[in-house]
């Protein structure tokens, strides 16, 4: 048990010391890899203007693997189906209450899925709505009205649901906005400069406050 013990605080350790994100590789069909040139574009941004030193070309890492303990932020995104094995929920789950941040971005497509799997993350948690005053929306840039508007896809409110532990926010779920295809380069869907800027702008606040909570 004190090995146990030991291994665990090994890995909140390197949560604790990293200033480094990963992309969440999962299981169930669903395309993980889309929006290649977001993250690179995203933390090029944290870069100059939130004083982070970021790795620009963000790893991979399996959601079972225990190399998400290296990184105190994943991101996960993607439009179709996710699956998590028991295994996949149990390694996310103690990395989530060991001190890591997940920030998963619906692509279009991925809300029905992965609802269903976080049950198996958190069987006794329910995704809460995050309030418009919530300290993620101006940690580093300030959005009054919360979470903002990014594509269209149903034409539905953007709305940004959190999971808690021991009251700190540690899984941030974005739906109806697509943070992600504002952060990709300005060629792939020919968004205006002042939408990209507010994606990156409300990354940036993501990862600040991952990295400092």
């Amino acid at each position: 048990m004190r090995h146990l013990f030991s291994f665990i605080f090994f890995l909140f350790s390197l949560i604790s010391f990293s200033q480094e994100i990963a992309v969440l590789k999962y299981k169930g069909g669903g395309d993980w890899y889309s929006n290649p040139t977001a993250l690179p574009n995203l933390i090029t941004f944290c870069n100059n203007n939130i004083n982070t030193k970021i790795e620009t070309k963000p790893q991979n890492v399996e959601v079972g693997s225990a190399d998400i303990f290296q990184y105190p932020l994943l991101h996960m995104t993607g439009h179709g189906n996710v699956f998590f094995s028991e295994d996949d929920a149990e390694n996310l789950h103690n990395y989530l209450i060991s001190g890591g941040f997940i920030h998963i971005d619906d692509n279009y497509g991925m809300e029905p899925y992965i609802t269903e799997e976080l049950k198996k993350v958190f069987p006794d948690k329910e995704l809460v709505e995050l309030p418009a005053n919530h300290k993620i929306f101006n940690t580093a840039f300030n959005f009054p009205n919360g979470l903002p508007k990014i594509h269209e896809h149903d034409g539905k409110r953007p709305q940004a649901f959190g999971i808690f532990h021991e009251d700190r926010l540690v899984l941030l779920f974005t739906y109806e906005s697509d943070l992600g295809d504002g952060w990709e380069d300005e060629s792939v869907h020919n968004d205006p400069p002042e939408v990209r800027d507010k994606a990156l702008k409300m990354g940036a606040n993501i990862v600040k406050y991952a990295f400092e909570n």
